[in-house]
């Protein structure tokens, strides 16, 4: 696919005026109200910009999606029909912070994937390996078992991050080198193990700023960034759009 895909990931962050005077500030300025940039807002602030979203370029995203399918009975819960309902685009699945802090496992992970899809909205896929199974050295076939759920998903449109966690929120940035190597791991592996009709992208995600952004999508592979804190800051988020959109 051409261009890039730019996703701000807010996490847990913002209140109500300042996630609608970010969105304002991203909305104003051409360089980041683009088709191929996307916000992942907290879920209670999701549906009132949804609405200042409308008839704009810029997506909306959620930080994750309930693994139940139906409307029923779960309390708390987020549906994707829910989530489509309202204007999202994309939803991450499986962030590394989800996985560590709430235990999210493959069968889980599926369920999520394979709802999106079928409400007709985009997935992120996380994956990534933490520092220590980097060290050991079998970091790959950690992030090979991660993907493994992608071979029983539905047709359609997904994205995959690749995220080191220990270059998340850490000021750390996996070298040039090391993240061509896995994006390219990434691509070869769904080549073999991904069903031929998925339209794939693989984005880097690991404490992408203003002054690395460039590099990082020049590199081999990268199809564009999840950008976690930089995108709080209009400013710096823009340099990182601003970055993407040289190599459209």
């Amino acid at each position: 696919m051409a261009g890039k895909l730019i996703i701000g990931n807010w996490k847990m962050n913002t209140r109500a005026g300042t996630a609608q005077a970010l969105v304002q500030s991203l909305l104003a300025d051409p360089v980041c109200n683009q088709p191929w940039v996307a916000v992942a807002a907290p879920a209670v602030y999701l549906a009132p910009l949804a609405g200042s979203l409308n008839q704009h370029a810029l997506q909306l995203g959620a930080q994750d999606v309930s693994a139940f399918a139906k409307d029923g009975a779960f309390t708390g819960e987020v549906s994707a029909a829910m989530l489509q309902d309202i204007g999202c685009r994309y939803v991450l699945v499986g962030h590394s912070e989800r996985r560590q802090y709430f235990a999210e496992t493959n069968p889980a992970l599926l369920a999520k994937m394979n709802n999106t899809l079928a409400a007709g909205m985009v997935p992120v896929l996380c994956v990534g390996e933490t520092l220590e199974q980097r060290e050991q050295g079998g970091y790959l076939d950690v992030i090979f078992q991660q993907l493994s759920i992608l071979g029983e998903v539905g047709d359609g449109e997904y994205v995959i991050a690749y995220e080191p966690v220990w270059a998340i929120g850490t000021g750390k940035v996996a070298s040039l080198e090391q993240i061509a190597e896995i994006h390219t791991a990434i691509k070869t592996w769904c080549l073999q193990n991904a069903k031929p009709s998925a339209n794939i992208r693989v984005l880097y995600g690991g404490s992408v700023k203003a002054e690395n952004a460039e590099s990082i999508l020049m590199t081999e592979n990268v199809d564009g960034a999840l950008v976690g804190g930089a995108s709080l800051d209009a400013g710096s988020f823009r340099m990182i759009c601003q970055a993407a959109g040289k190599l459209i």
